[in-house]
């Protein structure tokens, strides 16, 4: 089970280190949008950076560009799918590298 709480640190964290806010982790509101007018104010080229990152840290595979509009518009959207994402059970014939 994953601390949501430390799981929204975290992408905040990735966010800023990755996409060289001018802000803290701590600046950036749960629910706050990443794009489009009233935003935080990220672009096509930090929302591709945003799924490498995801995909880096956190095994979490974004599959189309629909997907990452609905996964990217918050932190608390990425960190929901994060949250499922960790929760799945491996695919057969793969072990799982999370404690049990």
């Amino acid at each position: 089970m994953v601390n949501t709480a430390t799981l929204k640190h975290d992408i905040k964290q990735l966010m800023v280190d990755n996409l060289m806010l001018q802000i803290t982790a701590h600046e950036i509101g749960d629910e706050q949008a990443l794009f489009g007018p009233g935003s935080l104010g990220l672009d096509s080229v930090d929302a591709l950076q945003l799924v490498v990152a995801l995909d880096k840290k956190f095994g979490l595979k974004i599959p189309d560009p629909e997907a990452a509009r609905a996964i990217l518009q918050s932190v608390a959207s990425m960190t929901d799918a994060v949250a499922r994402h960790n929760d799945r059970p491996p695919p057969e014939g793969q072990l799982s590298l999370r404690p049990a």
